[in-house]
């Protein structure tokens, strides 16, 4: 299908990683030469992401309430296909990509119309996480159960298949039995992200978590459903490139 811009914003900064620390903070060499220290809000291992001395995008934010002003956004990495893609790196951005592919109307055929749409709602055991997404389906919906979205940032690959978690995740491995508990009387929807346009086929990462690959595929045989969402990344904006298939 045909990209859709789903989110637009003032272009970024392109530079050179020089390095990445304390997990969170990175320094990033700008065009000009100067040396800045940007945020890192991905604070996972960013396998096969993390390339000191490759391309990176970052967004210049300045704000007395932030203590820095630059956020490291993207990442330059060889494509699966060959060539260079970007890579959407920043794990607070998934959850409002996904929130405006609803919006426009792009899972549809997926979710069904939605009437509403609400951020970090407490659920499960004794309500002490918070859903990514708690949608409320339109009057017309064949479905009127509300539906549970959980959404994953993934940014590993091995060549085409894109891969979630990279690392063992005891906080995925919750989520997933929180929403394998919200059925039947809700929808449960895991929407694995995949920022990079290079990943055509998911699959849980079994390597670096084999319990939470037991637990994905739990929860698919107990009715949670599974939908990859595949992403393209510029300096200006992100689009939709529509589904992927799962790969168990």
């Amino acid at each position: 299908m045909a990209a859709v811009d789903v989110l637009k914003f003032e272009p970024l900064l392109e530079g050179v990683l020089l390095k990445r620390w304390k997990r969170f903070l990175c320094e990033v060499q700008l065009a000009d030469g100067e040396v800045i220290t940007a945020h890192c809000a991905n604070t996972g291992p960013m396998t096969g992401v993390l390339r000191p001395g490759g391309k990176v995008r970052i967004r210049h934010d300045p704000s007395p309430k932030r203590k820095l002003a630059y956020t490291w956004e993207q990442a330059q990495v060889p494509a699966a296909g060959g060539g260079n893609c970007w890579v959407g790196v920043n794990t607070a951005l998934p959850n409002r990509l996904l929130r405006a592919t609803i919006e426009a109307g792009l899972l549809e055929p997926w979710l069904g119309p939605i009437g509403s749409i609400r951020a970090e709602v407490a659920y499960g055991l004794n309500r002490r996480s918070r859903i990514d997404l708690l949608l409320t389906p339109a009057p017309e919906a064949l479905d009127p159960r509300p539906i549970y979205v959980e959404v994953k940032n993934t940014t590993w690959s091995d060549g085409e298949l894109a891969l979630f978690p990279d690392t063992v995740t005891e906080r995925g491995q919750k989520h997933l039995e929180e929403l394998m508990g919200v059925l039947p009387d809700a929808r449960g929807v895991l929407i694995p992200c995949l920022s990079r346009e290079d990943v055509l086929r998911f699959a849980p990462g079994d390597s670096a978590d084999p319990r939470y690959g037991q637990l994905f595929r739990q929860a698919l045989t107990a009715g949670v459903e599974m939908l990859p969402c595949r992403f393209g990344f510029s300096d200006n904006s992100v689009q939709w490139l529509g589904t992927a298939p799962l790969q168990q």
